[in-house]
């Protein structure tokens, strides 16, 4: 027999739960406003549209680093999502049953190496790799070509935006793979039989059954590898270059990110508008943060309302 106050105490500590966690986000949004507020009130929105950092006059713009994190995390995504796309299809339609957990184990384990490990395999191995077997033949191949070689144009040094990103990518795919494997697995395995009853492909199944049944868990997992993209600090600082200039539109060209310039520049930042400034640029990633997850909110909400007409 249960007890009438038993409940109502879960019910009030599951109130409290979430109601602490509203309190601590608006506590964040609080922290971040006040600390902005002297950069905000020298700079306005400007302070996106501005590349210039100079802590020495004490004058700072932070579309270097939004642009490096946008750049980096999109790299990312692009190379991370295929990927993991292949892995999750390969261990739910074609792997071999001894091979499936050893493998789906191994990459599960890519989550668990610390991001400073990343951040120096990438500097120290997979940089001078990028620049010597990679951007140097694509420079020789694209020398003269207007586009094409100025955006593999600069010195081959192995750290720089593509180097971050595909850093991050590295880092990403067990979390998308993960997912994408889980929600595939939760397809109705008459559903997949049937189709293939029918004679239809493993590709045909795939496209035709298991993505239109789990795609709201696939963008699921999409957001939540973007949202580590967008946060990772350490891995990105080790290749990025942490320059705080655009000289170029080249992929290899060293730049900064958000993530990065705090990391390097928020411990020794005085009071004033330099401090202010780094805390303006956690804000907006917040801001962007916020808006890739209401995004992603709405898009699953549009797939499922979709799901329901077609019903």
């Amino acid at each position: 027999m249960r007890s009438p106050w038993a409940d109502r105490l879960f019910a009030s500590l599951a109130l409290g739960a979430a109601c602490l966690t509203l309190a601590l986000l608006a506590g964040i949004i609080g922290s971040l406003v006040v600390g902005a507020m002297p950069a905000i009130r020298e700079y306005g929105l400007g302070f996106l549209t501005h590349s210039e950092w100079d802590p020495v006059q004490d004058r700072y713009g932070g579309l270097v680093m939004i642009y490096g994190t946008l750049v980096t995390s999109l790299i990312a995504l692009l190379i991370a999502v295929p990927v993991s796309f292949g892995i999750a299809l390969f261990l739910t339609e074609m792997s071999p049953r001894w091979l499936k957990r050893p493998l789906g184990t191994a990459i599960e384990l890519l989550a668990a190496v610390p991001s400073i490990v990343y951040g120096m395999w990438g500097l120290m191995v997979f940089g001078p790799i990028l620049a010597r077997f990679v951007q140097q033949p694509l420079q020789a191949a694209f020398n003269g070509v207007p586009v094409l070689g100025a955006l593999v144009s600069g010195p081959p040094v192995g750290i720089g935006i593509l180097s971050a990103g595909i850093i991050l990518a590295i880092m990403i795919i067990p979390y998308i793979a993960a997912v994408m494997r889980d929600v595939f697995e939760v397809t109705p395995p008459m559903l997949k039989e049937s189709a293939y009853g029918l004679g239809a492909t493993t590709w045909e199944v795939v496209s035709s059954i298991v993505l239109p049944y789990t795609k709201a868990g696939v963008v699921g997992g999409i957001m939540l590898g973007l949202g580590r993209a967008l946060g990772e600090t350490m891995a990105v600082t080790f290749v990025i270059g942490n320059m705080n200039q655009l000289n170029s539109i080249s992929v290899f060209e060293a730049a900064n990110s958000i993530t990065s310039a705090l990391a390097n520049e928020f411990a020794e930042a005085g009071a004033g508008l330099h401090q202010a400034s780094l805390i303006y640029l956690a804000l907006v990633l917040f801001f962007i943060t916020f808006v890739v997850l209401s995004l992603s909110k709405l898009l699953l909400a549009q797939l499922r309302k979709g799901e329901g007409k077609r019903s």
